[in-house]
């Protein structure tokens, strides 16, 4: 099984746990109780007993209609004013800005007054309330001359990451209305509307322009807040078809048969042909293009291949880059999904550039390679960036791909490496170096099994392996380093004394980092980790180890702040695995050809 089955895999199960949801939860639809709050049972009546507006003109005939031969149904009591406010009252309760979302909601409720008050019409309204504050800080903006170019295009990639958080929610209120979606889903995509709103303005430089967008951003960024409560608040599983207990089995299967998955992520029980089979190499595959910069393929650049793909394509497309070193600057855009790389390995097929930030280049446009739509995949590819250590921000991949994959891959650059930027993301076998930050971003990330080498800064810096940059405490990412090795290279050997390196260091104010059972070389300095600036986010951060080996791993002298959580319990590692964390059962499996192990090595 291979990478271009993937998508007919999660399809076809996504098909048949649909269909076994659904017999499930018939006589819970029947009956209309799919409103469960995870408050008092008093709330549902407030719901049930209090509706404002029957949910259309079609469903109001069809629980209305009059039985065979007797009298027509007497129309619903208008409820009122007291009782939704109640309503919206008890949802908003459970947020963290109740004055925004009482607002939001209650100007929802009073403007379709034909539309049933429930949770999921409530949740809505919520991600509807986000997009028209989205439209007025579009709006806003575009009255705005910008004398100074590098903020002219930073309002210019402002505009793409807002258009971006539109996108992501017109995605969920569809979802919703079409009950196509889970909680896992839309958390993700409500934390990368979060992530890039804070995105927007980090680009503009200092000054009343960034502190203006900033300042009208403000209830967007609650809203999306209040939004991400109500995920949590509401029993959106139930309510968006989703069967939570078979959902709860298949994230404990792990823990129940500890020992069932050996040490590359397979099935104790699978026969030897199988095992074979699930490892075959992509180069085994035929791919739909080839890219060879001998001109023996169908293109000699990557770039060349994108431009010519096939308009609706359904299925994964695969492009085998053959060994090269291409001097391009690449991106998977947002309509091109489900697309799959594969070269003849990570020091053979070199995509290479070198944009940076001191040549006036946003670290956001810096990356050498960018993948942005949805289920992107890559095997055995290598990601550069050339700019040097003096030239700071440079990045060498950017991810931005939901469900995204990376098998066997290498990046290499210096201070900003690999941009986690947002969404789903996993890594498995990777090689992955630099000096400053060189792992950052807000996604959900996994590493696993990765070689994490730190090299030699400029005399002036300290090296810091990861900056994560989660800005709400409702958002569902972090980032996990999961049975890897974090070690100094070669050029950082020799002269380790003279520099001090850190796993991380909090980029915002409820970064997220976890490492586990991972081999932590001597050369980490024994706090562990360091502040931002001053005592930013040493409170609200959540940093954590478990299982760690290694002489750096020791955690007796790490860091007193707050929000370190310092050596978590089994229980609490579990959640941070490739099943609770990213969902992964629903979108990687070892028969789909991508080594990956569910829940702990030990």
């Amino acid at each position: 099984m291979a990478f271009q089955d993937f998508d007919l895999i999660s399809e076809r199960r996504k098909n048949e746990r649909q269909r076994k949801i659904r017999r499930r939860i018939t006589i819970a639809v029947v009956s209309s109780m799919v409103l469960v709050l995870l408050v008092a049972a008093a709330v549902c009546a407030v719901f049930y007993k209090d509706r404002i507006f029957p949910n259309s003109t079609q469903a109001n005939a069809q629980h209305h209609s009059p039985p065979s031969g007797g009298h027509p149904a007497a129309p619903p009591t208008k409820p009122t004013t007291s009782s939704s406010e109640k309503a919206v009252k008890t949802v908003c309760e459970s947020t963290d800005y109740k004055e925004t979302c009482e607002t939001s909601l209650t100007k929802a409720v009073k403007a379709n007054a034909t539309t049933a008050l429930s949770p999921k019409n409530l949740f809505k309204a919520s991600m509807i309330a986000i997009v028209e504050g989205i439209d007025a800080a579009i709006k806003a903006g575009s009255a705005i001359h910008f004398e100074d170019p590098k903020s002219k295009q930073a309002f210019d990639l402002c505009m793409t990451l807002l258009g971006d958080a539109k996108d992501e929610l017109n995605s969920s209120i569809s979802s919703v209305t079409t009950n196509s979606s889970n909680t896992g889903d839309l958390n993700n995509w409500l934390s990368a509307v979060m992530s890039y709103q804070q995105s927007c303005y980090d680009g503009f430089p200092d000054g009343p322009v960034k502190t203006g967008l900033k300042k009208l951003m403000t209830s967007v960024k609650e809203l999306t807040s209040n939004s991400l409560a109500l995920v949590s608040l509401l029993d959106l599983s139930s309510l968006l078809g989703v069967d939570v207990k078979q959902q709860r089995r298949l994230l404990q299967k792990e823990p129940v048969v500890p020992n069932s998955l050996d040490d590359e992520g397979f099935p104790r029980w699978m026969t030897l042909d199988n095992r074979r089979m699930l490892k075959m190499n992509l180069t085994a595959m035929t791919p739909n293009v080839t890219v060879a910069k001998d001109g023996s393929g169908n293109f000699t650049t990557i770039n060349a291949a994108l431009a010519a793909l096939p308009a609706n394509y359904k299925g994964r497309y695969t492009i085998y880059i053959k060994e090269g070193v291409y001097d391009e600057n690449v991106m998977v855009t947002k309509k091109m999904v489900n697309i799959t790389m594969y070269g003849d390995g990570s020091q053979k097929s070199v995509i290479t550039g070198n944009k940076n930030f001191v040549d006036g280049v946003p670290t956001y446009l810096t990356a050498t390679f960018a993948a942005i739509g949805d289920g992107f995949m890559a095997q055995s590819l290598g990601f550069r960036n050339t700019a040097g250590p003096d030239k700071h921000q440079a990045v060498a991949l950017r991810v931005q791909s939901d469900r995204a994959v990376f098998v066997n891959c290498r990046m290499e650059a210096y201070q900003d490496t690999l941009y986690a930027q947002t969404h789903r993301q996993f890594y498995r076998s990777c090689y992955i170096t630099g000096t400053v930050d060189f792992i950052f971003g807000d996604s959900a990330s996994i590493f696993q099994n990765c070689l994490i080498y730190v090299r030699k800064p400029m005399d002036n810096q300290q090296n810091i392996v990861t900056a994560q940059g989660r800005v709400d405490k409702r958002q569902t990412t972090g980032i996990v380093l999961h049975s890897c090795r974090i070690l100094a290279d070669d050029t950082l050997e020799p002269v380790k004394a003279k520099f001090k390196s850190y796993l991380g260091r909090p980029w915002k104010e409820y970064s997220r980092t976890i490492i586990m059972e991972t081999e932590i070389g001597d050369f980490i300095h024994p706090d562990g980790y360091m502040p931002w600036q001053g005592n930013f986010a040493l409170s609200t951060l959540y940093y954590a180890e478990y299982n760690n080996k290694g002489p750096g791993s020791q955690t007796n002298a790490r860091v007193k702040w707050p929000g370190y959580k310092g050596v978590i319990k089994r229980d609490e590692a579990m959640k941070y695995t490739v099943g609770p964390f990213i969902q992964g059962e629903s979108w990687l499996s070892p028969d789909t050809g991508i080594p990956v192990r569910f829940g702990l090595f030990n």
